[in-house]
């Protein structure tokens, strides 16, 4: 009776062991399931990057170019969406966002000169465009000379659309060392559905002339402004800081770039932020890197771009997207 109780708690023992590890094997192998379904959907649903650029002189529209890393960029031929509105029915200076739900929002410069509002078109796979808009943001300032590089950034706190452009505005402002009709000052709209806008007001005055203000979210409640300082001695890049993406922002940083620099665009690539930056005066495009907008290192060296890009922003694209822009050619 003795030997018979040891071997049948020898046998249970035996029966525990193996469900137990069948139970393991079973866990290891539904983590090695998951693990590679993740890397999988990852692998699928890796975004790519995109670059809008325009042509002078801007009659063309909107081009693109697409990267893998943030540094090397190819062009796809030809223009993907034609400018129709605006007294000069050009396309300068595009700018692109997506939004929460994956449509892509882009504004330009519609007229070099005169104009009280820039163009607008939204797109699903950057091929399909909704109707032209035109918005006329400075319809209540008479004597306003341009509405010049609307750059646009979607807040994801509190989930609308911020839209600044440079104006001038004769005789608003201190004159300082500009003209009168250069004296630009930086202003803005907010929308959630691009029917409805704000009332227009003043984004940012650092009393001096200034243009081509791009908005960056570097933190919850870190925000740079890269802007160009446009006064006659100066015309480079510099960058201020805030908390909120309207601001207010401190006093501007000493210039990064050289004189005769303009059009800034910033991308996160990594742990990095890359600065790129059209350096008009020597007739190339340049990029600065940095971790914190206050140390920057000149990595032009390693960037890529095709001939004749001009500044545009730069978005995110999923590989679907982009097979569509390459197939459409």
């Amino acid at each position: 009776m003795f030997k018979f109780n040891i071997n049948v708690k020898k046998y249970t023992y035996k029966v525990l062991e193996t469900l137990q590890e069948r139970e393991r094997m079973k866990k290891f192998f539904i983590i090695i399931l998951i693990a590679i379904c993740t890397l999988s959907y990852s692998q699928k649903k890796k975004e790519l990057y995109l670059f809008t650029s325009f042509r002078e002189p801007a009659t063309e529209g909107l081009y693109l170019a697409y990267s893998e890393d943030g540094y090397n960029w190819k062009g796809l031929e030809g223009s993907f969406l034609k400018p129709e509105i605006g007294a000069s029915k050009i396309m300068r200076d595009p700018s692109i966002t997506k939004g929460a739900d994956g449509t892509y929002h882009l504004v330009w410069t519609t007229d070099w000169k005169g104009g009280n509002g820039f163009g607008y078109a939204s797109s699903k796979d950057l091929i399909h465009w909704s109707e032209q808009q035109y918005i006329s943001v400075m319809k209540n300032e008479p004597e306003v000379v341009n509405v010049w590089a609307p750059e646009i950034f979607y807040d994801d706190v509190k989930n609308e659309y911020i839209i600044i452009w440079a104006s001038t505005i004769p005789f608003r402002f201190e004159k300082g060392v500009e003209e009168e009709k250069n004296n630009h000052r930086m202003y803005y709209v907010t929308t959630k559905d691009f029917k409805t806008f704000s009332d227009t007001k003043l984004y940012y005055d650092p009393g001096f002339s200034v243009i081509d203000c791009v908005i960056v979210k570097k933190s919850k409640k870190e925000y740079v402004l890269v802007l160009k300082d446009n006064t006659r001695p100066m015309r480079n890049i510099k960058v201020a800081f805030g908390k909120s993406p309207l601001g207010p922002f401190e006093k501007s940083s000493e210039p990064l770039t050289e004189y005769l620099s303009e059009g800034p665009t910033v991308v996160k690539v990594g742990k990095n932020w890359l600065l790129y930056y059209d350096n008009y005066g020597s007739k190339n495009y340049k990029a600065l890197s940095t971790s914190d907008f206050v140390h920057f290192e000149d990595v032009s060296s390693k960037i890529k771009l095709p001939e004749g890009h001009k500044h545009g922003t730069i978005t995110t694209i999923s590989k679907e997207v982009l097979k569509g822009l390459i197939d459409k050619k």
